[in-house]
């Protein structure tokens, strides 16, 4: 059978089993819809929560940047990975302790105030809204190649399946769809990984295949005497130092403050049970971002050995070629009409995106594997999707319609209104998803640039500084969020604004992806300014804030 029945048939059975859980655990209450009940095991909690976390970007995208990048890619690696572990150990466990829905419920109730809850909503959809769309880019780029649709009729499908068990099951419904969905990514990337490195090395540990193998020396040799570039893993070869070091800090603290990553540590019973989800998700996590900088490495020799240099009309009667062409996302350009594809010479444009699905096609591995990496891309994208969505419905129809529009609403109001708002914003990040502002790492890292400037500093102000009052966060959030977005409109008005050129380049050297940690120092620095010139919280406030750092009560026996 050909890659692309397999890929059907894969597609077919994870998706009936996604919407079978879909079905199976529907909710009827709020708790059940927001929180999953807050009865998640640790274990399965941190499964979803890799899931959740591992989204299109991690798995489509992110080797795909290292392997165009080299040694600059590790910024993916180490601010994710980085970010991950700020959240779990700094984090988390205060924000379970206390208690509350939603990141925008934390921020109204730590700040005693509506306005403020208010902000806080808003700005959780606007960064969900920009995330949610890079997953429907990644399910729109698996559909179109390999099942033969229109990028737009693959966005559409994904839509379809994401609304379906978002509107029925809840946060329950996502939660154990997510468990399934993580261990069908991990499968589908650490199988072509293994097989590739047994191919290319004869050693089937990928990272260890990478090590004792002359794969990143050649490398090195390829790019500095034949395509006459730097060496593949010299440091800083695509991008400044300063811009390296800030779009790192950007996805670590944006990682410490997505509202869709935080949320999940609200769904298990304790403290205790935060704790071990976070442990178990880093472990789950680990096994795929060690493995990304194998793969990427792998799949650079392998593009490289098969396409330059060679003759152009050979080339584009490849299988993969012919498909991914096909696409658009994959293009050829003979620009001294030798006839041949000279990848020095900028011949050839392919797109980050198609890499981590390309490459078993590449390295000629079994078409049940290609259509395996492509139910695994499909996995991460709507894992990550429905949970984003959830996070949109609950800031309006909880954080926004229940506690500042409609107090005496009754669950099922609230549950109709949550339903319906997930329906606008699957529409609204379907149309991005088909006219996107970037590819799909890229716009996720705006979204984790959003969430450094606007919740990361409040949060960590709100747990561990009693004296950061509503006036301060007000302003810092409102200061973070608009001179983030505002700089990314700029540096990006040729995508986003439909400008010739962008109406600036850079920020002094940092790009539209670091610019959120300017945007979270500035965040900082008018929280604590602007709560130290106006007066303290109330005295319940800061005892509260000691209540939530202090450790007992926090073991299997604590309510909270």
């Amino acid at each position: 059978m050909t890659a692309e029945i397999w890929t059907g048939i894969l597609v077919l059975i994870t998706f009936g089993i996604y919407i079978y859980i879909g079905y199976w655990a529907r909710v009827r209450d709020t708790k059940g819809f927001y929180v999953a009940g807050q009865g998640v095991p640790p274990f399965a909690n941190g499964a979803a929560t890799a899931a959740d976390w591992m989204s299109a970007a991690s798995f489509i995208s992110m080797a795909g940047l290292i392997s165009g990048l080299g040694f600059d890619g590790s910024i993916y690696l180490l601010g994710w990975t980085g970010g991950y572990v700020l959240l779990t150990l700094l984090l988390a466990p205060y924000l379970r302790k206390f208690g509350k829905y939603t990141v925008p419920d934390f921020v109204g109730d730590r700040y005693y105030s509506q306005t403020a809850r208010a902000v806080a909503a808003v700005s959780a959809i606007f960064i969900s809204l920009t995330y949610v769309v890079g997953q429907m880019r990644g399910v729109g780029v698996v559909f179109s190649r390999f099942l033969g649709l229109e990028i737009v009729w693959g966005v559409v499908i994904g839509m379809v399946i994401v609304a379906f068990f978002a509107v029925l099951g809840g946060m329950k419904g996502i939660t154990w769809t997510q468990v399934i969905q993580y261990f069908v990514l991990i499968t589908a990337f650490l199988i072509p990984a293994v097989a590739i490195s047994l191919q290319l090395t004869g050693n089937p540990v990928p990272q260890f295949g990478l090590a004792f193998s002359n794969i990143v020396a050649d490398l090195d040799y390829i790019h500095e005497q034949i395509l006459g570039e730097k060496p593949y893993t010299e440091a800083f070869r695509t991008r400044p130092m300063i811009d390296v070091v800030f779009i790192t800090l950007a996805l670590m603290a944006g990682t410490a403050g997505l509202p869709h990553v935080i949320v999940r540590f609200y769904t298990v019973p304790n403290v205790r049970g935060a704790r071990y989800s976070g442990a178990w998700a880093l472990f789950f996590i680990a096994l795929l971002y060690l493995t990304a900088p194998a793969v990427a490495v792998f799949a650079r020799y392998n593009l490289i050995a098969t396409l330059h240099d060679q003759p152009l009309d050979q080339v584009r009667e490849l299988g993969w070629v012919r498909s991914w062409e096909a696409t658009g996302l994959l293009s050829f350009d003979d620009k001294d009409g030798d006839g041949f594809v000279r990848m020095d010479e900028g011949e050839i444009t392919i797109n980050n995106d198609i890499i981590v699905l390309a490459t078993p096609e590449v390295a000629q591995l079994p078409p049940f594997v290609i259509g395996l990496v492509a139910a695994g891309g499909l996995a991460a994208s709507l894992s990550t999707a429905s949970g984003l969505l959830l996070v949109i419905s609950s800031s309006v129809a909880h954080d926004i319609y229940y506690r500042l529009i409609n107090p005496q609403a009754d669950e099922q109001r609230q549950l109709l209104v949550g339903r319906i708002v997930i329906f606008f914003a699957v529409v609204v990040a379907g149309y991005f998803g088909v006219n996107p502002p970037g590819f799909v790492a890229e716009i996720v890292a705006f979204a984790f640039g959003l969430a450094a400037s606007v919740f990361f500093p409040i949060i960590l102000l709100g747990i561990f500084d009693k004296r950061t009052n509503s006036q301060g966060a007000i302003a810092g959030m409102l200061v973070g969020l608009i001179f983030t977005a505002g700089m990314i409109l700029m540096m990006r008005s040729t995508l986003l604004l439909g400008t010739e050129e962008p109406i600036i380049n850079d920020f002094f050297g940092i790009s539209a992806q670091g610019i959120g940690v300017v945007g979270m120092i500035l965040n900082f620095v008018v929280a604590f300014t602007v709560s130290h010139l106006t007066p303290p919280p109330p005295a319940h406030i800061q005892e509260l804030v000691e209540n939530v750092r202090n450790p007992f009560g926090s073991g299997a026996a604590s309510s909270h």
